[in-house]
């Protein structure tokens, strides 16, 4: 899908053109805000029917084509990660030693079948170039991989068991978004902030003072006691 040329005419005009991709990159919240369904279906239609399809001729939001790449990858038989690599990928990613790491996530990758590696390298690419405007776009590799997680795995979200394990599961898709350089291109591992949690206080005497019970004055009133939820700044809530 080739994008237009800048149009025709003066320079002010041509100098107020921005291709589409920057634009995108830009629109904050981009694949955690949820664009029009009827458009986004509409995409879906049209690129079964034809794979060059023109977006910006179809005048669609920016989050109207998220949306439609993200049901892409949901509709598809199985996920673009492949179950039987899922233990392996989880199992990797408990090793304490980031080194070493995530060279065995880089060999876990390279058992994926060739058109799965493809794309997984062409969307984790994305993804980074996504992160990187995410101070506009607010999109860090902890959003987008929160946001795109599940549909690149597809884990039986049925299943107890795997409840323990969502955290694993977003920080494999989080490591590839901050480390793409190095699973695909032989780039050097980047500095990431240290997420670990903070270990316990050295004395154990110290303890946090416990919560106390909230004391209401009769009559109770139920629907008058539900904390007020604060305005989200990123418009999830």
């Amino acid at each position: 899908m080739s994008l237009p040329p800048p149009p025709p005419g003066p320079l002010p005009l041509r100098r107020r053109w921005r291709r589409p991709t920057v634009l995108g990159l830009c629109t904050e919240g981009l694949y955690r805000v949820s664009g029009n369904k009827t458009d986004q279906d509409n995409i879906q239609k049209q690129f079964d029917q034809d794979h060059n399809i023109s977006l910006v001729s179809m005048e669609v939001t920016v989050n109207a084509v998220a949306g439609a790449l993200k049901a892409f990858f949901a509709d598809l038989p199985d996920p673009l990660i492949p179950y039987s690599l899922h233990p392996e990928l989880l199992e990797a990613a408990k090793i304490p030693d980031k080194t070493e790491r995530l060279h065995a996530l880089k060999e876990i990758v390279k058992k994926f079948h060739s058109v799965n590696y493809d794309v997984f390298r062409y969307v984790i690419t994305h993804l980074n170039r996504v992160s990187q405007h995410n101070k506009v776009n607010l999109m860090t590799a902890d959003n987008l991989s929160i946001c795109f997680w599940p549909t690149l795995m597809r884990p039986d979200f049925e299943n107890r068991e795997f409840l323990s394990t969502t955290k694993i599961h977003q920080s494999v898709v989080e490591t590839f978004i901050q480390q793409c350089q190095f699973f695909f291109y032989n780039g050097e591992i980047v500095e990431t902030a240290n997420t670990v949690a903070p270990p316990p206080p050295s004395n154990p005497g110290q303890l946090v003072e416990p919560m106390v019970p909230l004391q209401l004055p009769p009559p109770l009133q139920p629907q008058l006691i539900q904390p007020q939820l604060q305005t989200d700044p990123l418009g999830i809530i």
